[in-house]
């Protein structure tokens, strides 16, 4: 009986080195080598060299200078800290989508909002700029999202807006191993490509 008892024992002290302990530092080792752009968060920074974001999460931006990243059911925890609604964001970092049903009122009136507020800005109104992402966190829009708001952001900037679409094909992921999922534009570096101009 003892000398299972012991064998137990060791059997377990072995696994939780290997896998509690051996087993996480080889990946953080891995991701440090291989992938430590993405390891250590795809931060990106502005001109200034101060990181504005994460280039796999999404931003928000307000303004007609700027390209419009999809809505967000949790404002990409950037909420303002003084208000008590999105003061709790801050302090959680919580992610995720919101899980109201498609009969909810308050999801109801918050895409009314958004195809409004496209629509008084002369862009038509797209799925992705108007319906928040599964995670609520999607970075990308659509080509034809980034291609609606073209006009907007060139008279904005005061630029021809032959001069954005270069940027927007700069910015543009393709499909995951050539063949999954649909190609889409990074906001975030799009915008940061567009304060460069």
């Amino acid at each position: 009986m003892t000398r299972e008892f012991l064998r137990a024992v060791r059997t377990t002290l072995t696994l939780w080195l290997l896998t509690a302990i051996l087993y996480p530092f080889a990946m953080i080792a891995v991701g440090q080598v291989v992938f430590p752009f993405q390891a250590n968060g795809s931060l990106l920074t502005n001109a200034q060299g101060t990181p504005v974001g994460s280039a796999l999460i999404g931003q928000p931006f307000e303004g007609d200078r700027y390209f419009w990243s999809r809505p967000s059911t949790t404002t990409y925890s950037t909420g303002n800290p003084n208000d008590e609604a999105t003061a709790a964001v801050l302090q959680t970092g919580v992610s995720g989508a919101s899980n109201l049903a498609p009969s909810n009122p308050a999801l109801l009136e918050r895409i009314q909002g958004d195809v409004d507020r496209l629509r008084r800005s002369g862009i038509p109104p797209t799925a992705d700029l108007v319906y928040t992402s599964g995670s609520s966190l999607d970075p990308h829009i659509s080509l034809e999202s980034a291609q609606a708001q073209i006009q907007r952001v060139a008279a904005a900037r005061n630029v021809d807006a032959s001069q954005l679409e270069p940027l927007i094909a700069q910015h543009t992921d393709g499909r995951f191993l050539g063949i999954f999922g649909e190609p889409g534009v990074n906001v975030l570096k799009l915008n940061l490509a567009l304060d460069a101009l």
